[in-house]
């Protein structure tokens, strides 16, 4: 709480300004601005003892001549006050050499006194009824105090008390209740209450680590021993002070300051007398230069163009003049010069040249900047009415609200604060006289009517009115007072760090491992911090506060980030250009070496906790992480801690004693977010007020996050929940580029000033330039123990094999063990082992097979130079397109067939051998496939039928699954065990072509479109039992649930992916650069478990089902289809559908025959739509009109098993995009049976009731059930997009370029028509997953 801070004096204007608040004790007397203690007798003694001379400011006369001057000169009083029996100078000088008391007075004369109020017995004043026997003589003769113990019951006062004696503050009340002491009496060894309670309950012996005062039995804390404040009554606790304390080197200030010995000469004034200052001679180091200024500097510094002393001495006396590589050079110096300085506000030329003709424009305030009227400045909003003048102008302090004055001080009209001693005391103090007025005597705080004040009466020229001391304000009620909570109200403009609230006052206190300075605010260090900068390719330590420049060392390229570990005395810096992250030893600059090798990374941070640096890789989308260590570490050693969902992260900061790390996202929204340093419980904390956050800091003491906005050019701040969000946009910071926070203060570079600069954290005030250098300056860390502060590991304990990471305490754990990429975690959560032998992948070429195992996979590796992989050549198959494996059986795609191949062990040299033949297409090309490896059923779809079909391995029964207007089919996944079935596709939407990743049963009911903002989808696989999936894109790989929640993304880096899977929690991924190179990543941090092939069963497992034909599983169930050709008999049988006349065709639901010219004519003939069903086939005429004709038919191969019936051939054709439907006369269907969000089609195989296709966004039988949130707006292949792709794929195929670009007028068609030719070369090298157990 503030203390009276108003002039102490008698009731005319002091001269004398002194404090008696904390740490003095009456009667001594507080020096203004210091924590200087004297006695009132040093006051106008003729002697400066104070460090401003304030106690010699005395009177030498009295404004009016009729004023008596007080004999201490520090004020006047008015004659009639003299000898009236009261004192009213402070030494009591009016009341000294008075004549005997005069007689009493006539009758009429005699003194009255109002209400609660009692008259002396000499009759000569008047004292409240509280003030009876309260403890204080307050009248002169003492008779409110006499006959207290005859006539006072316990706590109360007979004829003129009803309630419990009441004690001022300061003091309290004796437990008989008849009296009060100071609480600095209470347990001091005397007893001051009569019945001794003073003195009771007092601790016999203190507590190790605390003082006992010499006199009493009071136990105080060390920390207030030699402090300055007398705590014990006989001052025993501030007496052999000269000893010195533990960190205590030098005392000053009268003997009431304690400092270490690192404070002196540090440049920073710690005592108020100035004395640590004092006969300053540092030396410097042997190959350092010393300033005139007392700084010690590089030599390397010396005559190079550029002041690094304060006060330029390293730029004087040069035998030469230095060469300036900008070519600006001071005109009458010789100190070189960059562009940005010229006119930037600061002189960097000793005459203050390059300040001069500087023609400002007019000022273009941003967001967060107020304007200074019509002038060229701008300052931020929150100096706008802050009380302090900013604008040059001044013109930010006008128009403000008036400002409120404390309530211990008396409000002027005007706008002035004035001690309520100058108001009413016959003097004007205010600028418009408000001051004073007839009230002042008519209506007085004497009047009976006069308020009773708990603390003082005041009269006013509105009549009394109570006030309170400093520190307290009046309750509503007007009359009493209630403390107030400084510490609350303004923390930061009261106490930098620790603000301790106390009855009347408050205390300001430093944490740990910091001390107070003389303002009693302010605290520091006591080792000098250091400030660690990259100026363009060189590497700087400049002491904070003494400003001692060391060049640490010279890079070749620049050093855009940077990190330190204080324990090590190491400092790790990033090289992009070499793709690379250093490190050098603070202490042996020669000592340096590489950490890691071939990363590309954005930011670094150092986990001196964990012993690990993080890294972000804003190009991929990671945050990765890798130990420290003594030798280099290759990129594979590194794991991965966040690899999904981020947008361009561009900068990083870890909190290890917390377990957590935050990191600024530059994308589309841009972002902070925080998880733990394991990459859980990730949580966004500032989404707003953002634009360009390039650069994290953390801020210890407030537990709050700084950044730099490159884009808004400021500074902002908020606390890790994301609250009180504080934003500085300065005109100092055109361009930051890192941030940095330590103490009370905030430092960062700029780019675009090229300059290094440092301000209040809280304010942005108080600015000062730290560092000018030739080139940009880059990276900023704040270098002492205190930043990295020494805590426990639980890695020490954990003893993971690779790599430890810590986690936030709220996961229930404090660490967690992770691997490189390429290996698995074990069961015991502890050891990374390789993969199981028997997993492995496939790699599918043009003409050959090659099996990997998976421990031999690295990350990164061309697949020439793939390690012990098994060759197997295809027979017979030059052109593979596609594969897909069923037990011991691989299916392999190649033009319009898919055969079976059986493959021998591993160890064996039998390879591939011919199995059989499923499907064989004329004229045709597949384009995608998958086994159901419960039935062997083969799902399917090719350029010319795009619709999901099925063919059986035995029997090769086909049928088709409506999934809606399909024009290509890029991937097709099955998980058998759950029943469900998902693809990636191009379909016809409103005459727009679109591309989705649509889920359905494998039945091919229950439809859902999951997203459909992708490019060009596909690869798609089943993972975590079936509950989420995975594709391949143009760059990245995206997931989602199956239930549409959850999408996610992770980014491969800038190549086209060709092919995906997934085995044991590991992604291995195929793209197409100049060379087809193989990637591992784990995206799932689970453990490795075992499991037998097939992982799972369904209805279908055991005698197909009881399906003759074909036996398609959904979840929890399954249902019988007959093929092309037959039809349905019962729930599992078939029957051969009649044959038709020659020329016609049958409906596939056999109700009627057609003739062959109406299928694929436009025109729904067939009941069930059949007719214009894989009607896709086109065909380009002269005139560039397309035609649509029916597919060439499809039949099986010899090898193949032939069906029950003859052999048969299918005619399809194909409608044009926007006449491709359900026939007019089912729109009703589509209201009532379809909720207007899908059309009605008959059932595959025939029957009468009809089920809903449901539109995009919509699933269910009745399409009632929406996606949530899985859907955004539809991504559309416009023209653009197209010629896009086609350019794309011109690059990876370089032999189609010509082609291609004939054919670029053509827009859907001919994406079609050139995507199978185009996958036969995308197919080229195909990841295939083998499950362990199958071979």
């Amino acid at each position: 709480m503030a203390t009276d801070t108003g002039t102490l004096g008698s009731t005319v204007s002091p001269s004398v300004n002194l404090r008696t608040e904390q740490p003095c004790i009456s009667p001594s007397i507080l020096c203004p601005d210091s924590t200087l203690c004297i006695e009132p007798a040093q006051i106008c003694d003729g002697k400066q003892d104070c460090p401003d001379g304030s106690d010699e400011k005395c009177m030498k006369k009295c404004p009016d001549d009729r004023d008596f001057l007080c004999k201490d000169r520090r004020g006047c009083v008015s004659l009639s006050l003299v000898c009236d029996g009261l004192s009213h100078c402070q030494d009591g000088s009016d009341e000294l050499n008075c004549p005997s008391a005069a007689a009493p007075a006539a009758k009429d004369n005699v003194l009255q006194c109002h209400r609660n109020a009692k008259m002396c017995n000499d009759g000569t004043e008047c004292v409240l009824l509280s003030h009876v026997c309260d403890g204080e003589k307050d009248c002169m003769d003492g008779s409110d105090e006499e006959g207290c113990q005859n006539t006072c019951k316990r706590g109360l006062v007979l004829g003129t008390r009803s309630t419990p004696l009441k004690c001022r503050n300061g003091f309290k009340l004796c437990d008989d209740g008849l009296e009060c002491v100071m609480y600095s009496h209470l347990c001091d060894g005397e007893k001051d209450c009569k019945d001794g309670s003073d003195e009771e309950g007092c601790a016999i012996q203190c507590k190790a680590g605390e003082f006992q005062c010499s006199h009493g039995k009071k136990c105080l804390p060390q920390e207030r021993v030699c402090d300055g404040q007398n705590d014990c009554q006989d001052r025993s606790d501030e007496t052999d002070c000269s000893v010195m304390i533990e960190g205590c080197h030098q005392r000053c200030d009268n003997n009431t300051r304690c400092i270490p010995k690192s404070f002196l000469c540090d440049g920073e004034r710690d005592c108020a007398d100035g004395s640590d200052e004092e006969n300053c001679l540092v030396s410097c180091a042997d190959h350092q230069y010393r300033c005139a200024s007392g700084q010690c500097v590089s030599e390397a510094l010396r005559c190079d163009g550029y002041a690094d002393c304060s006060d330029g001495s390293d730029e004087l006396h040069c035998s030469r003049p230095p060469h300036c590589l900008t070519q600006l050079q001071c005109p009458h110096t010789h100190e070189c010069l960059q562009k940005e300085w010229l006119c930037d506000g600061e002189d960097d030329c000793q005459d203050g040249s390059d300040e001069k003709n500087c023609n400002a424009p007019p000022a273009k305030c941003l967001k967060f900047q107020w304007q200074c009227g019509d002038s060229s400045q701008c300052v931020p909003l929150s100096w706008r009415c802050d009380g302090r003048k900013d604008c040059y102008n001044g013109i930010d302090e006008e128009k403000c609200s008036q400002k409120i004055c404390p309530s211990h001080l008396y409000q002027c009209g005007s706008g002035e604060c004035v001690d309520t001693n100058l108001v009413c005391n016959g003097v004007t103090n205010c600028a418009d006289g408000s001051d004073e007025g007839v009230n002042c005597v008519l209506r007085s705080c004497s009047s009976p009517s006069a308020p009773l004040c708990e603390h003082s009466c005041v009269s006013t020229p509105y009549g009394p009115k109570c006030y309170c001391a400093a520190g307290f304000r009046l309750m509503s009620r007007a009359t009493h007072c209630v403390d107030i909570d400084e510490c609350t109200t303004a923390p930061h403009a009261v106490c930098n760090h620790i603000c301790r609230n106390t009855r009347g006052s408050y205390s300001c206190h430093c944490h740990p491992g910091f001390y107070l300075e003389p303002d009693n605010k302010s605290c520091k260090t006591k080792d000098e911090p250091l400030l660690l900068a990259s100026v363009q390719s060189d590497l700087f330590l400049l002491g904070v506060h003494s400003g001692m420049l060391r060049l640490l060392t010279s890079t070749s390229r620049p050093a855009f980030s940077l990190d330190y570990h204080w324990v090590q005395q190491r400092i790790y810096w990033l090289s992009t250009d070499y793709q690379s992250i250093r490190w050098v030893d603070m202490r042996k600059p020669d000592k340096r070496g590489n950490l890691v090798k071939g990363v590309k990374s954005d930011f670094i941070a150092v986990d001196w906790v964990g012993k690990n640096l993080y890294w972000v890789d804003g190009l991929v989308g990671q945050i990765l992480a890798v130990k420290l260590s003594n030798t280099t570490v290759r990129s594979q050693d590194c794991t991965v801690v966040l690899g999904e969902d981020l947008e361009q992260p561009s900068s990083l900061v870890l909190l290890p004693h917390k377990g957590l790390m935050l990191w600024s996202e530059i994308g589309s929204t841009p972002q902070i977010k925080q998880s733990g340093m394991d990459g859980s419980e990730r949580k966004v904390v500032v989404s707003h007020s953002l634009s360009w956050p390039v650069s994290l800091a953390y801020d210890l003491l407030d537990n709050k996050v700084y950044w730099a906005d490159e884009k808004l050019r400021c500074i902002g701040s908020a606390s890790l929940d994301g609250g009180n969000i504080k934003i500085l946009q300065l005109a100092e910071t055109p361009n930051p580029f890192s941030v940095v926070v330590f103490n009370d203060r905030v430092f960062w570079s700029d780019t675009k000033r090229r300059v290094i600069r440092s301000a209040d954290k809280n304010t942005g005030k108080d600015q000062k330039v730290v560092l000018k250098r030739l080139g940009q300056p880059f990276g900023l860390k704040l270098m002492h123990a205190l930043s990295q502060p020494a805590v426990p590991s639980p890695c020490d304990h954990l003893r993971c094999s690779h790599i430890c990471l810590l986690a936030p305490p709220v996961t229930g754990r404090s660490a967690v063990c992770r691997c490189p990429k390429g290996l698995l975690l074990s069961k015991d959560n502890i050891t990374c082992s390789r993969p199981r032998d028997s997993s492995f992948i496939l790699l599918l070429s043009q003409n050959t097979i090659y099996q990997v195992t998976c421990f031999v996979v690295m990350d990164g590796i061309t697949l020439k130079k793939m390690p012990n992989s098994r060759v197997l050549a295809l027979p017979d198959i030059n052109e593979a397109m596609g594969l897909d494996v069923s037990t011991q059986e691989l299916y392999v795609a190649y033009a319009g067939s898919v055969d079976v191949l059986k493959m021998g062990s591993y160890r064996s040299r039998q390879g591939l051998t011919p199995a059989g033949q499923v499907l064989k297409l004329k004229d045709d090309s597949v384009t995608a496939l998958a086994i159901d490896w419960v039935t062997s059923n083969l799902y399917w779809s090719s350029s010319s039928r795009p619709n999901i079909h099925v063919t059986s391995r035995n029997g090769g029964y086909t049928t088709s699954l409506l999934q809606g207007s399909l024009t290509l089919a890029t991937s097709i996944a099955l998980h058998p065990s759950s029943g469900r079935l998902c693809y990636t596709a191009a379909v016809m939407a409103g005459g727009k072509s679109l591309t989705q990743v649509v889920c359905a049963w494998m039945d091919g009911r229950n439809k859902a479109v999951l997203w459909g903002k992708s490019g060009i989808p596909n690869s798609l696989v089943f993972v975590n039992n079936g509950t989420r999936i995975y594709w391949a894109d143009t760059g990245v790989i995206s997931s989602i649930g199956v239930d549409g929640l959850g999408y996610k993304q992770f980014k491969a880096g800038p190549d086209l992916i060709m092919s995906l899977t997934y085995t044991e929690n590991i992604l291995f991924w195929v793209t197409q650069g100049k060379d087809a190179i193989l990637y591992v990543n784990v995206v799932l941090h689970a453990v490795n478990t075992a499991y037998s092939f097939p992982p799972g069963s369904n209805s279908c497992s055991k005698n197909n089902g009881g399906c003759v034909h074909l036996c398609l599983a959904y979840p929890g169930g399954r249902m019988c289809k007959c093929g092309r050709g037959f039809y349905t008999l019962n729930v599992t049988s078939c029957a051969p559908i009649t044959s038709c006349a020659p020329g016609e065709e049958s409906c596939f639901d056999r109700s009627q025959c057609i003739s062959r010219s109406k299928f694929c004519d436009g025109q729904v003939d067939c009941l069930d739509q059949s007719d214009e069903q894989d009607c896709d086939v086109c065909i380009k005429t002269q005139a560039g009109i397309h035609s649509f004709l029916p597919p060439p038919a499809f039949s099986f191969s010899e090898g193949a098993v032939p069906p029950a019936s003859p052999s048969f051939k299918m005619t399809t054709a194909s409608l044009p995009p926007e006449g491709r439907g359900i026939s007019p006369n089912l729109s009703a269907c589509r209201d009532s049976q379809c909720n207007n969000h899908g059309n009605c089609v008959t059932p595959p195989g025939g029957g009468t009731d009809l089920l809903c296709n449901c539109d995009l966004g919509y699933k269910g039988d009745s399409c009632k059930e929406t996606v949530n949130g899985a859907l955004g707006l539809p991504l559309t292949l416009s023209v653009l997009a197209v010629l896009i792709g086609l350019a794309i794929l011109a690059f990876v195929l370089a032999k189609y370029q010509q082609r291609k670009r004939k054919q670029r007028r053509y827009f859907l068609d001919d994406f079609i028509c050139s995507i199978t030719t185009f996958r036969s070369y995308w197919m080229q090298y195909l990841v295939i997953l083998i499950v362990k157990g199958i071979i």
